[in-house]
């Protein structure tokens, strides 16, 4: 078995830190509930497996919903993610959340524009009865250029042991690159605040992404006499300082 690499080596303590924090997090109770959402290809799976790899199969769950049924469509829209919502304890790590109305379905057309502008309205407040709850509340946007993006989603075609990441929609993703640009800002710009923040990481680059993702959630959780790496600004950084960061 050959030597690790500095990325396996840094993984590996982060992973450490992770399954500790975690550890503790239980004895208090906590209840931690973390967002992915970001661009096809992003990497959002990866990030979640790595965070999950050694994590607690009792107190760590992935949510990751189908389309809505035909009930479901006729509920008040944030009611299928509610059950998934954790119990202290429980971290819980939504891949893609109650954001598809910030997103797909509006570029789409999966929504109306009425739809659209009453969910982005109504979120923040959603999400601060979630916060006042003592739910922790972390919400990643994962950002990829337009390149790194059509090379990725050429690999997914190719590679068959990608099957089940290929998507009906995965054309979409590069056609409709300008409306899903201005989706994501809208929803940036409005559902972004001090205290539900978005947090945005560039992924082109998904080892970086990957530890970077892990070293704020040691950050947010900020166990007592914990190892907290700082993150690195280049990757990983608020909402509010995107403007020019990302791409467009």
């Amino acid at each position: 078995m050959g030597k690790k690499d500095d990325y396996e080596t840094e993984l590996e303590a982060l992973q450490i830190e992770l399954v500790a924090t975690q550890a503790w997090a239980i004895e208090k109770g906590l209840k931690v509930l973390v967002v992915f959402e970001g661009r096809d290809t992003a990497g959002k799976d990866g990030a979640i497996k790595r965070i999950t790899e050694y994590s607690s199969p009792r107190q760590t769950r992935v949510v990751a919903l189908p389309k809505p049924t035909e009930r479901e469509t006729g509920q008040w829209y944030f009611q299928r993610y509610v059950p998934h919502l954790p119990s202290a304890g429980e971290l819980v790590l939504f891949n893609r959340s109650w954001y598809n109305r910030a997103g797909v379905e509006p570029v789409m057309g999966f929504c109306t524009p009425e739809q659209h502008e009453q969910f982005l309205d109504d979120v923040p407040r959603f999400e601060k009865m979630l916060v006042h709850s003592g739910i922790i509340l972390i919400k990643f946007w994962l950002d990829i250029s337009k390149d790194e993006q059509a090379k990725r989603l050429a690999e997914r075609m190719e590679d068959p042991l990608k099957r089940f990441k290929v998507s009906s929609l995965d054309a979409e993703a590069q056609t409709r690159w300008d409306a899903y640009t201005a989706a994501r800002d809208q929803m940036l710009a409005e559902t972004h605040s001090k205290e539900t923040p978005w947090t945005v990481v560039a992924t082109d680059d998904k080892k970086a992404a990957r530890l970077n993702i892990i070293r704020h959630i040691l950050h947010r959780l900020n166990r007592p006499e914990g190892k907290h790496p700082k993150p690195d600004k280049d990757v990983i950084f608020s909402a509010d300082q995107s403007k020019g960061r990302l791409d467009a």
